[in-house]
């Protein structure tokens, strides 16, 4: 089990898709997402939400991402962030706020 603590140290973000990109290099269905965290900057981000989400409709959404875990390379590119998600049948659904919050607000 964790623990309280072990949560806090996890760093969960709100941030804003402002590009996605198609990633054929990656070995599973995935798109490259560019993230605005407001003061914490833009972050890039491999996602595997293809089977649910078109590109055009990625863009300007709010989702919710740990950014502190290492970088992690996927193919030619490093991902910086993990986008949050809950696995269904047909695929990954994202997490996000129900109302609009500040880029970079803190979940916890």
């Amino acid at each position: 089990m964790a623990t309280f603590d072990e949560f806090m140290d996890l760093d969960i973000r709100v941030g804003r898709i402002i590009s996605v990109e198609d990633f054929p290099e990656a070995r599973k269905p995935a798109y490259k997402l560019a993230i605005n965290f407001g003061p914490l900057g833009i972050k890039r981000s491999s996602a595997q939400i293809t089977e649910l989400y078109e590109k055009e409709d990625l863009v300007g959404r709010e989702v919710v991402c740990v950014i502190n875990f290492p970088p992690k390379q996927v193919a030619d590119f490093v991902s910086e962030v993990l986008v949050l998600g809950v696995y269904t049948e047909s695929g990954v659904v994202l997490l996000q706020p129900d109302r609009e919050v500040p880029l970079g607000a803190k979940i916890g």
